[in-house]
């Protein structure tokens, strides 16, 4: 991302230039920078972007602070290049079938304005290296991490898996072999990394390949245009999931925006059927991925910017971006106590960080410091046009320990998420203090070696109609299959959590994540993912669990893996929720007892 940015910001120095204007480059904390450069323009006013990002919201506030000491002090301004003609964020409504019958016209695009030359000398700074900006971030970082942590990111959860429990012997099984190769492909705009395409370079460039994209049934005899049609077609895991990998960088840094993309699919349709957009959908496959990749990417940020006033009993949530080159949308999370033990909740399939309503707090109280997220294609957190698995999953859980937590977590899993966790400790065991799994998905295969290396998946015809009987079934018995999952208090399955799950399934893309339970993989057993957590690990498991035979899969637990402790409670698939005095009381116990040891 970091070059991808530097290519950025070096075409867009030239493109100034052209027009007798310059680009001001400068290291250093914003509110230093900045207050120097307000008080040597004698600037009146100062535009932000507004934001939705916790760190970056914090990074305003700053510079807010900051400027405000000053004698003169100047205006700050918060912008927004609306997508919508929206009058009141507020007045968004939090389901996105009731958000379309709005309506809403998409705003055109600007065109470039005319600026003033500035009659002043100033030092513009020049381009830093790469090497020179990694630099510069490692030594403003406020925790310095240590050599594992910092390079404990640059390799992929499925390199890990292949290099643990796959045949050795090749350097195709070397997690280090491949995975950190960037390569610039001769003049083109795109480059390769880790195995990935991603865009590069500047806004002319990019709206070329995105011209490039939209026409791809048409066919070309342009060499640039080729090679990206043939990234679209190694791209396309699934149906329309190329313009995510190729541009979602681009949208990400602002290389180009939103509405530029929507203009110009649009205007493309318009062109390809005489002036008309059809009522059924759009005739090109491009161009419906285009338009939808970011007309669901600003339902997701506007959701972000309507959250930042939300709470959580106390505490609010906060909005985080992940793997931004990929997705361009805030995850939900939240933090509650600032001293103790770190832990982290984390949710099942179909659920969310709400989902530990009477967890997060309750554990905070006894001295804890307690994280809970929305894993990505949850909840309120966005969903993209993606190939949902257990490593992504796992890889997005180590990014939040690494870049948001910040230290070492005891991990909590609930079904699904009980399994990630254990992904998480096993390929990271740097990062995890203990895990705890709460009626666990996963199995136990006694004398497992083998790992058969599964090929890249792709969504099938069945997972595509699966999905949607799926959906249409849990959407008509949501409310049964909850109370099911709460046989002792059938109550905690309330009309909140029902409606809230009701709402999360509308989403745009939320038949994405459906399809993807088609190719989940969830042959590495438990047995082997925990085995080098001997002492640090504790299953919770509701007996009465309607989804998992609890007896069978504790049995085996007792039989292969003796040194996990086991609390069995009167429960079903959730007892965090269906009983969360219990196990809060057991969670807090267990953190005490391996905190002493």
């Amino acid at each position: 991302m970091l070059e991808i940015l530097l290519l950025a910001l070096e075409s867009l120095r030239y493109s100034l230039r052209d027009r007798g204007l310059d680009l001001l480059i400068k290291f250093g904390d914003a509110e230093s920078v900045l207050r120097e450069l307000v008080v040597q323009v004698k600037a009146t006013h100062v535009f932000v972007e507004e934001e939705v990002e916790y760190e970056l919201c914090l990074l305003m506030d700053d510079v807010s602070q900051t400027l405000s000491t000053l004698i003169r002090s100047p205006d700050l301004t918060i912008w927004r290049t609306p997508f919508y003609d929206i009058k009141s964020v507020e007045a968004i409504p939090e389901s996105y079938d009731e958000f379309k019958k709005l309506q809403l016209p998409v705003t055109c695009p600007l065109s470039s304005p005319t600026l003033p030359c500035l009659e002043m000398e100033l030092d513009w700074g020049t381009m830093p290296t790469l090497d020179a900006l990694k630099e510069f971030m490692n030594s403003t970082r406020l925790n310095e991490p240590s050599d594992e942590w910092d390079s404990i990111k640059n390799t992929t959860a499925e390199a890990m898996v292949r290099a643990k429990f796959s045949k050795r012997g090749s350097n195709e099984n070397n997690p280090s072999s491949r995975e950190f190769r960037t390569e610039r492909m001769g003049n083109s705009i795109f480059s390769t990394q880790r195995g990935k395409n991603f865009m590069m370079g500047g806004t002319e460039g990019v709206l070329n390949a995105l011209a490039a994209y939209i026409r791809y049934n048409e066919g070309t005899s342009r060499d640039d245009w080729q090679a990206l049609h043939e990234m679209v077609r190694n791209s396309e895991s699934r149906d329309g999931a190329s313009f995510i990998k190729l541009f979602g960088p681009a949208i990400h840094l602002g290389i180009v925006s939103k509405r530029k993309v929507h203009y110009e699919a649009v205007k493309y349709e318009k062109e390809r059927n005489a002036g008309f957009l059809s009522p059924f959908g759009y005739s090109a496959r491009t161009v419906a991925a285009a338009v939808d990749a970011v007309l669901s990417s600003e339902w997701y940020w506007l959701m972000g910017l309507k959250s930042k006033g939300r709470r959580l009993g106390s505490h609010s949530y906060r909005n985080w971006r992940w793997n931004g080159f990929l997705v361009q949308a805030p995850f939900q999370y939240t933090v509650v106590g600032c001293d103790g033990p770190a832990i982290l909740l984390v949710h099942g399939f179909g659920a969310f960080l709400e989902h530990y309503r009477d967890n997060i707090h309750g554990i905070a109280e006894g001295g804890k410091q307690v994280w809970a997220v929305t894993m990505l294609g949850f909840g309120r957190s966005e969903k993209p046009n993606i190939v949902y698995s257990e490593q992504m999953w796992a890889e997005f859980l180590r990014d939040f320990i690494v870049e948001v937590v910040g230290r070492p977590v005891h991990l909590v899993g609930n079904s699904i998420g009980g399994y990630i966790v254990a992904i998480v400790a096993c390929l990271w065991p740097a990062l995890v203090e203990s895990i705890v799994l709460i009626n666990s998905a996963g199995s136990v295969i006694p004398g497992y070696s083998f790992l058969p290396l599964k090929k890249d998946r792709q969504v099938s015809i069945a997972a595509w109609l699966g999905a949607r009987l799926l959906l249409s079934y849990l959407r008509l018995k949501t409310k049964d299959i909850l109370k099911n999952c709460y046989p002792t208090r059938t109550d905690r399955a309330d009309d909140w959590l029902v409606n809230e799950m009701l709402r999360a399934s509308k989403d745009p893309g939320g038949l994405v994540l459906l399809e993807s339970i088609f190719s989940f993989d969830l042959t590495v057993p438990l047995n082997y993912l925990l085995e080098r957590l001997e002492g640090r690990v504790l299953i919770i498991q509701g007996m009465k669990d309607p989804i998992y035979n609890s007896k069978s899969l504790l049995g085996k637990l007792k039989e292969h893996c003796a040194w996990v402790m086991i609390k069995e409670l009167n429960a079903g698939h959730c007892p965090h929720d269906e009983l969360p005095e219990e196990v809060n009381s057991t969670l807090c116990e267990w953190i005490v007892r391996m905190e002493s040891t």
